[in-house]
């Protein structure tokens, strides 16, 4: 399984960004797609992973409510939706797939993308 990100970049605190990761094909039954992101100086984290089979949505603490994770029309891809930003959200983020519902274990890695929040 390949993992393609995409998205990502510069953009002001309280603004709107998307990131969008597909793979190339669903890994195995009650797999999951989703994201981890590491900010200098500190440990990749969780943020969202979204499960095929009941479609369920998780979340960190630290995003929920302001970041949304969906499936991107049928396809086995994902894209996450970050609204109301804050520069606490600086980081590279890794798209990742392993078991459901909350990635843990990860299987795949894609590739990070920078995101940069200004302030």
């Amino acid at each position: 399984v390949q993992l393609q990100a995409s998205g990502g970049g510069l953009v002001q605190a309280g603004g709107s960004l998307r990131l969008s990761c597909a793979a190339s094909r669903r890994a195995f039954n009650n797999d999951a797609l989703g994201w981890f992101r590491q900010a200098p100086g500190k440990e990749r984290e969780f943020v969202a992973a979204f499960s095929w089979n009941d479609r369920r949505a998780v979340y960190s603490d630290s995003v929920r409510g302001r970041f949304t994770i969906a499936d991107d029309n049928g396809r086995p891809a994902v894209y996450l939706q970050m609204d109301n930003v804050k520069p606490e959200d600086t980081a590279v983020y890794y798209c990742a797939q392993g078991p459901a519902p909350n990635l843990p274990r990860v299987y795949q890695w894609g590739q990070g993308t920078l995101v940069t929040v200004s302030s």
